[in-house]
């Protein structure tokens, strides 16, 4: 496969996440857990079939359990953050904090070996943390208590994330038929926690199935084999700036479906941050080409 295929088909996942939020909040109201145990059920049982029909399945006994210990727990930490900070705070807003990543990835870059943070990484961070800043204040009307929790999650989120996407740069002779344990593996161990900390809801309505059923196939599920493919073999820098371009089309998705209301301070801050992650991205571009 050559580094520009990989890099499109790691696109594919950009465009996938910007739906994200817009089945998370249609999937209401089942709690976190649950949600996390039932998309990657289906995103599991889509790659297992993946798998066995490509002939990979040989190759995941050959990978070491410390492999689908990390996959498994970037998998799972992202997602039960990202789901409950939905449940806790507005969509739009949580949606565009947790979509801190892209920017994330670019600075925890320069922290490793052989490479370091130039003015444009800071000033893209600080753009970023202005956006997020934005939010959390309401667009300048004042903090809101409750939606507090859910925040913080869905930084948690973003930095969970990142760090999984920089690290997972170290594991590229890992085969992505891996990703199949590790989405099978997220959904066995959401599960018994789910039953001992959540109460079982299930969708009131055929939309609230059709939004699950499209997690799992899709943000939940492609996106993940797909990711995987573009940061093992494709251009990580190019597909960590067409990843900025995720909390803006978020934005838009949500507020077209009528989920988010179209304020100016929810605009503001969706540029704020894109153009952030942008200027950092093209910081690392200049380091690489200097």
């Amino acid at each position: 496969m050559t580094r520009g295929r990989a890099t499109a088909i790691g696109f594919v996942a950009v465009l996938l996440w910007a739906l994200l939020a817009l089945f998370t909040v249609g999937s209401a109201p089942v709690p976190p857990l649950q949600l996390n145990a039932i998309c990657f059920s289906i995103g599991g049982v889509c790659g297992l079939v993946w798998t066995v029909r490509s002939g990979g399945l040989s190759q995941l006994r050959r990978i070491g359990w410390r492999v689908y210990a990390f996959g498994t727990a970037g998998l799972f930490g992202y997602h039960a953050l990202y789901f409950s900070a939905l449940r806790l705070a507005p969509a739009a807003e949580a949606g565009l904090i947790a979509y801190l990543w892209p920017l994330l990835i670019v600075l925890l870059s320069g922290f490793l070996p052989g490479e370091r943070l130039r003015p444009g990484h800071v000033l893209g961070g600080l753009l970023g943390l202005a956006g997020a800043a934005l939010i959390v204040l309401r667009g300048g009307t004042g903090l809101s208590q409750t939606a507090l929790p859910g925040y913080a999650l869905a930084f948690l989120c973003a930095l969970t994330w990142a760090t999984y996407s920089v690290l997972s740069r170290r594991l590229g002779a890992i085969p992505t038929a891996s990703v199949t344990v590790f989405c099978l593996a997220t959904a066995a161990l959401s599960l018994p926690l789910h039953l001992a900390f959540e109460t079982t809801a299930w969708p009131t309505a055929p939309m609230g199935w059709a939004a699950i059923a499209a997690l799992g196939l899709g943000p939940v599920g492609l996106a993940f084999y797909v990711w995987d493919i573009g940061v093992k073999q494709g251009d990580i820098q190019l597909l960590g700036v067409a990843s900025y371009a995720a909390p803006l089309l978020s934005t838009l998705i949500l507020v077209a479906s009528g989920i988010a209301d179209a304020t100016p301070s929810l605009f503001l801050a969706a540029m704020l941050i894109t153009t952030g992650a942008a200027l950092a991205a093209r910081a690392s571009a200049k380091k690489h080409q200097a």
